[in-house]
């Protein structure tokens, strides 16, 4: 497999299917890796050199979760080739994909969040913006991605909430709590001056440099704060989404609403958050009821 070959591939999906730069990327990612394993061999005559490459990857230890989305990026990938090359038969044709486990997704109690969201030192301008950045992830469930992307004239003020583009270009309009809009209101009247270096991109949030934050950034410094108050569980910016939609839903939240908060295609996507509740419930009566505990 060329690495012209997976090239022109990449560029059918980004001209053709308008994929995000995230998704060409992990295609580009798992193709590659595929193509490094092939060899010398030619991928486009060998059926099974596919199957080989899965089992490898299943032996090895890799999870349920990267096994599927390497056989995605392959079927793609000979879809596209019997398309556009009439190449037949396509080899992954018969491989069903492997079926994934539903894990509940980690979260934060209230006080966990409060003690990170806490933690930036807002004596500084970046300690102003991480304070602001954190407030607003937890107070509207936005993907790490929706966050970074965000630009200045997608804080409204009055009556207070976020206009954001989700996957697919898709906009929705988030309310945003007191906290929030108090710590991001002080972030662009002080800190994001302060960080403007020469020409202003319009970004809402940006780096020390006067630049875009990356996702990257954003993601060092959530497990920098988490580790500064003594939380050494693995954090990511999606623990605090996943954080967002559980307490709404503990606090009497209704499933559509926090479905349209998300920007979740598909309910059945957030009624995950409804077992964690649950989870959650189970485990304060199991705690809390005299009779709920073995002698």
């Amino acid at each position: 497999m060329s690495p012209g070959l997976i090239e022109e591939f990449l560029e059918y999906l980004s001209l053709e299917r308008g994929l995000s730069v995230n998704t060409l990327e992990s295609y580009g990612r798992d193709l590659r890796h595929f193509a490094a394993y092939a060899g010398a061999e030619n991928p486009l005559q060998c059926g099974a050199l596919v199957m080989d490459y899965l089992d490898d990857l299943r032996q090895s230890g890799r999870s349920t979760a990267t096994l599927a989305r390497r056989l995605a990026a392959l079927r793609a990938f000979y879809a596209y080739l019997d398309q556009e090359r009439g190449l037949s038969p396509d080899p992954t044709r018969h491989l069903q994909s492997p079926k994934l486990e539903r894990r509940l997704p980690a979260v934060l109690s209230v006080a966990e969040v409060a003690t990170i969201v806490q933690a930036p030192d807002t004596g500084t301008p970046t300690g102003v913006r991480d304070r602001a950045m954190l407030e607003l992830l937890y107070a509207t469930g936005i993907r790490v991605s929706e966050l970074i992307a965000l630009r200045v004239d997608d804080w409204v003020t009055d009556p207070p909430r976020l206009r954001c583009r989700g996957k697919g270009g898709k906009e929705r309009i988030i309310p945003v709590g007191k906290q929030a809009v108090q710590s991001v209101n002080v972030y662009l009247s002080t800190a994001r001056r302060r960080l403007i270096r020469g020409r202003d991109p319009g970004a809402l949030f940006l780096n020390h440099r006067g630049t875009l934050m990356t996702r990257q950034g954003f993601w060092k410094l959530i497990k920098k704060y988490a580790l500064l108050v003594g939380i050494e569980r693995d954090i990511t910016p999606h623990t605090i989404r996943h954080s967002f939609a559980t307490h709404l839903l503990d606090n009497g939240a209704d499933l559509r609403a926090v479905q349209e908060m998300l920007g979740h295609a598909d309910i059945s996507t957030t009624q995950i958050y409804t077992h964690v509740s649950r989870t959650r419930l189970r485990q304060v009566y199991d705690q809390a009821h005299p009779r709920a505990r073995r002698s």
